[in-house]
């Protein structure tokens, strides 16, 4: 497949601004973001018949990622935008469950990637797997909903945001280069978008979204990231075992660094960057 260097450029691009705007309106609209998620989950039908997902790994994040953000981040974002509202529902989603259970989802999200570098001979790479579930932030003290848009608060490191970024994008070039190139672009909003807002604590929230489009896309059709993303052709197997080294690299000093600031007693200050108080007034 011989795909014009313009076209990558102009695809991704485009694909890349689609994100930034899904994000910000689904983050600022939260019951239009609930009832958006739910219904998408209607669309299961196709991906049966259009046959677009298939084996453990893909029906494993498909629905590892499309089911917790339709049923437990929508509902949980609409019940702490209501925290007046008397109900049963919204009183079971206010509850400590809820951010243990997406602890968990993210948990598991790292761990069957890890466990597909593992089957691919992506031994360093799977190594980084292991690290970066090790050094996940704990809920509770770093997972939080708050701010104007009872958002999902996750306060991460720079360096944990950046490892986890380069980890998924080597494993995905393993694993599939042909949706490399989408990849990079909900990867990089991810990234970006916190950034913009100068909320980097809107990096998880921002992650939910941008794969959650990608998992709804891919699951109905695979031709836009195929037809004009696809990095198959450039696929090197010396540059995809180099890239996991390099992560471990990374990685391994990390580890260290974070295992040394929770026994000083210092996570606490170097893993929060802000306060939900100031997410309130700057929640833009």
């Amino acid at each position: 497949m011989n795909i014009p260097l313009w076209q990558y450029v102009v695809s991704m691009s485009l694909y890349f601004f689609i994100l930034l705007i899904a994000i910000d309106f689904c983050r600022k609209h939260v019951k239009f973001s609930f009832l958006f998620w739910l219904i998408s989950l209607a669309t299961f039908p196709l991906w049966i018949i259009l046959g677009q997902v298939e084996g453990w790994f893909r029906w494993f994040k498909v629905l590892s990622v499309l089911l917790p953000t339709a049923l437990v981040v929508g509902t949980a974002r609409l019940a702490y935008n209501n925290p007046q509202k008397k109900n049963k529902l919204f009183e079971i989603f206010r509850k400590d469950w809820v951010l243990w259970f997406l602890y968990a989802v993210l948990f598991l999200n790292i761990l069957e990637a890890t466990v597909k570098d593992y089957q691919l001979g992506n031994i360093p790479n799977m190594l980084v797997g292991v690290i970066l579930i090790i050094t996940m932030p704990f809920p509770m003290k770093y997972w939080k909903f708050g701010g104007k848009y009872s958002e999902l608060i996750f306060y991460s490191t720079v360096a944990w945001n950046f490892i986890y970024t380069t980890w998924n994008l080597c494993f995905v070039y393993a694993e599939g280069a042909a949706y490399f190139g989408g990849t990079i672009c909900i990867l990089m909003a991810a990234e970006i978008y916190p950034i913009i807002k100068k909320r980097p604590e809107l990096y998880i929230i921002s992650r939910v979204y941008t794969l959650a489009i990608h998992m709804l896309m891919r699951s109905m059709s695979d031709w836009v990231f195929t037809s004009y993303m696809n990095f198959a052709p450039f696929y090197n197997e010396g540059f995809k075992n180099g890239w996991g080294v390099v992560n471990l690299v990374l990685a391994v000093p990390y580890l260290f660094w974070y295992l040394w600031q929770l026994n000083s007693g210092k996570g606490e200050e170097k893993f929060i960057r802000t306060t939900i108080e100031s997410d309130i007034k700057v929640n833009a």
